[in-house]
């Protein structure tokens, strides 16, 4: 059985290289937020370890979240699961850097906002387009404004719309544009991070991210109560997601 996620270490134990391993959808399910939250927390505390690199297998890093694993029965669960590992990502001293090509939607997008540096193919296309199912992205409501500021993040979380990979470096959402985003990643952990010590490296990047992750932290708990509590408490963010998965129109009551 092939798992949804390949981990190896690499550049002589200084590289944990993780793959969204299931093409060419990657879709961030339960089984795919386990296996990375179980990878980040079985190596992080290897002091060898300079650096994360998260990428996809196949022509897209992730079309989203399951939307079945949304509906009433299941989205609790599945939305604190992917919150521990947002925040175990936002909270790591060891710096993550992602690499994106092609679709990069909805909690894979969250999943890829987590990491440190995002380096992105020019024409990848990057959204959260949960508006359109009548449901909010939590993890990225937190984390877009501090990244684009409140403006700029309430454009894209409101209107559901996608930007391209060159977009997102001009909206300081991702740090470079490459043809090859894996190879951008590796060329830089090999010039920027592979050369320093690992102990001074994290307590750096604790020094910088201190603040933001406080912030984040704060401010997903109250996200996911509003989530979890009033949104889908309505007719409409059932309907659809409903919807959605019987690929008809929705039929909205505004309740």
């Amino acid at each position: 059985m092939i798992g949804p996620l390949k981990v190896s270490l690499e550049a002589d134990g200084r590289l944990l290289h993780l793959s969204l391993n299931r093409p060419k959808a990657n879709i961030i399910d339960a089984e795919m937020i386990a296996a990375l939250d179980g990878a980040l927390l079985e190596n992080l505390a290897n002091p060898d370890i300079a650096t994360v690199l998260l990428d996809a297998h196949g022509p897209h890093f992730s079309f989203g979240a399951s939307v079945e694993e949304h509906l009433p029965d299941h989205f609790t669960a599945m939305l604190r699961s992917l919150h521990t590992l947002i925040l175990r990502m936002v909270e790591s001293s060891v710096p993550i850097l992602v690499a994106v090509r092609g679709q990069c939607l909805g909690g894979g997008l969250e999943v890829a906002l987590a990491g440190h540096l995002l380096f992105v193919a020019p024409d990848a296309n990057l959204g959260q387009p949960e508006m359109k199912l009548g449901v909010f992205a939590p993890a990225a409501s937190c984390l877009l404004p501090n990244l684009i500021g409140p403006q700029r993040a309430f454009d894209l979380l409101i209107s559901g719309r996608s930007i391209s990979g060159a977009q997102a470096v001009a909206l300081g959402m991702a740090h470079d544009t490459a043809a090859d985003p894996t190879h951008a990643a590796l060329s830089y952990f090999e010039e920027h991070l592979k050369p320093k010590s690992t102990s001074s490296l994290r307590c750096a990047v604790r020094a910088a991210r201190f603040d933001y992750a406080a912030r984040v932290r704060s401010k997903i708990t109250a996200v996911e109560r509003l989530y979890i509590d009033e949104l889908m408490n309505t007719h409409d963010a059932v309907e659809g997601l409903e919807a959605f998965i019987a690929k008809r129109t929705a039929q909205w009551t505004h309740q």
